[in-house]
């Protein structure tokens, strides 16, 4: 498996701080009383676009135009945050992006991607239908398609994660919500290149649980989508790649429920005012559901609130819970 040196990963933070300055991470009392220990939040919900996504679309698409000039479209499957990101920074570089979504995407997210100037197509029930239709639409209309997980996107996000490593590198844990993996796999780039010690346990949904059902099996498994919060967890088929990353460097993957999901986006707003989407907030709410074991009770934990993009008719839903 391939591992980007710690210079790569310097020279494509760089790219990252042309468009956007790190993001702060911050220990919050309420949250550290919570969660039974010290707890560092890495607050990606504060980058331009309100998730860690935008770090790795402006690497990934500066290394497209370098390699391949004649590009003028691109295309991608996304629930949101993904196809925002390539449309701030194909925006910034002169392309024509379209994103599809899932019907019954979230309104807000599909409406900044119309804001930074996406053809937003709704078409299937769930990410791998509108992974099929985007790949249809590449071939018809000659566009390039800008994956879910590549190097690039992840030597982008480990960006993030080399941040909180060089801010606080004696933590014993890290969780990080999985998606399509670029942003465990960034935590494990970097991690690899800084040398430190931490342990890295991913988090899925659990009515999304095939990076789970994959790691405990060693190969991959597909998996049905029910999750109505963390549509972000979305995921019913694992990439190749980043399982392969994950089933290598990961400790553990562990699966939440929209409830507790609810509850962690709650816990987040109360203890830090902070504004966590579902996928967001899961890392908090896998913290919650293993706080009084070994792996957190006296350990220095980080936990990357990874966006902050939920609808607010959902968000105020959310927070009428307990």
């Amino acid at each position: 498996m391939y591992l980007p040196s710690l210079a790569e990963l310097d020279a494509a933070a760089a790219l990252v701080y042309r468009a956007m300055p790190p993001t702060p991470q911050y220990s919050w009392p309420l949250l550290n009383e919570a969660v039974g220990t010290g707890v560092w939040v890495k607050h990606e919900n504060h980058t331009p676009l309100g998730t860690f996504k935008a770090r790795g679309a402006v690497v990934y698409l500066d290394a497209l135009v370098r390699r391949a000039p004649e590009v003028r479209g691109i295309i991608a499957p996304t629930r949101g945050n993904h196809g925002q990101a390539i449309a701030f920074s194909g925006a910034r570089l002169g392309l024509q992006v379209t994103v599809v979504v899932p019907h019954g995407n979230s309104v807000e997210k599909n409406a900044c991607m119309r804001g930074l100037g996406a053809r937003v197509i709704e078409h299937g029930h769930d990410f791998q239908e509108s992974r099929e239709h985007a790949l249809a639409l590449m071939r018809d209309e000659g566009l390039h398609m800008v994956p879910s997980y590549h190097e690039d996107l992840v030597a982008g996000v480990a960006s993030g994660w080399l941040e909180l490593f060089r801010a606080q590198p004696d933590l014993d844990l890290v969780l990080v919500p999985i998606g399509q993996g670029s942003g465990i796999c960034g935590a494990i780039a970097a991690r690899h290149a800084l040398g430190v010690k931490t342990r890295i346990i991913g988090v899925v949904s659990s009515h999304a649980p095939a990076y789970q059902l994959s790691f405990r099996a060693g190969y991959s498994i597909e998996a049905a989508v029910s999750t109505v919060v963390a549509d972000g967890l979305a995921c019913r088929v694992a990439d190749a790649a980043s399982l392969a990353a994950v089933l290598e460097c990961a400790d553990d993957v562990l699966a939440v429920s929209d409830d507790e999901v609810a509850r962690a986006m709650r816990l987040y707003y109360r203890c830090t005012h902070n504004l966590a989407e579902g996928a967001g907030a899961a890392a908090l709410a896998a913290a919650m559901q293993i706080k009084d074991g070994p792996l957190i009770r006296g350990k220095k934990i980080g936990l990357p609130l990874t966006g902050g993009n939920v609808d607010a008719e959902l968000f105020r839903h959310i927070l009428q819970g307990p």
